[in-house]
């Protein structure tokens, strides 16, 4: 019991710089430990990029794999969990564009989703994580990618667009209906002055 505390301890004592070192020598449970410590960080960028629990782990697998297969090159002048942070948006962009076709990118609304008034419904504050994953969730794939890149990676369009293989002013338009769109379905869905006609 004591051994096994006692490990426990020299694992969490070991720097991520520690852990990269042993992952590049070959070392598997430093590799093992270095995809545990990052695993929650992965999945928290892969989700928003997927459709589903499984296909976000596919894409962290195949990221740490990449990982793997690159870690020679990682400067260790920069933090490791943005190195990494990169390769994950890549490859969750990488899985989209394998996964998607061409016409996803259609310009076309969804009228049932998009109908009703242009003003913003009132923010309700105590959302839970669970609540906003869900919304983004309910997003056509090409909105949520871009909205991602740009809203929350801080992407350029010019950017999205050389990633995409689309115009930036259709990677700008895009962005602007997925914000639409959000609002409209918090409206429908988290806004308490509807809850209370339901």
């Amino acid at each position: 019991m004591m051994e096994m505390k006692r490990r426990k301890e020299d694992e969490q004592s070991m720097s991520d710089k520690d852990l990269v070192r042993g992952a590049l020598a070959g070392d598997s449970r430093a590799t093992e430990l270095l995809y545990k410590r990052f695993f929650s960080f992965a999945m928290s960028i892969c989700i928003r990029y997927t459709k589903n629990h499984e296909e976000a782990m596919e894409v962290v697998n195949d990221s740490f794999m990449k990982v793997l297969e690159n870690i020679s090159d990682f400067d260790g002048s920069r933090s490791f969990m943005a190195w990494y942070g990169r390769i994950l948006v890549n490859s969750s962009v990488d899985n989209y564009r394998k996964n998607s076709r061409r016409q996803s990118f259609n310009m076309l609304l969804n009228d049932q989703v998009l109908s009703g008034e242009n003003e913003d419904p009132p923010v309700h504050s105590e959302l839970s994580a669970k609540e906003i994953l869900s919304l983004f969730s309910l997003l056509p794939d090409n909105y949520r990618i871009i909205f991602n890149l740009y809203e929350i990676e801080g992407y350029t369009h010019d950017e999205i667009a050389l990633m995409l293989d689309i115009s930036a002013s259709a990677s700008r338009t895009i962005l602007s209906r997925a914000k639409k769109t959000l609002r409209k379905l918090y409206a429908r869905s988290f806004n308490p002055e509807n809850r209370s006609h339901e």
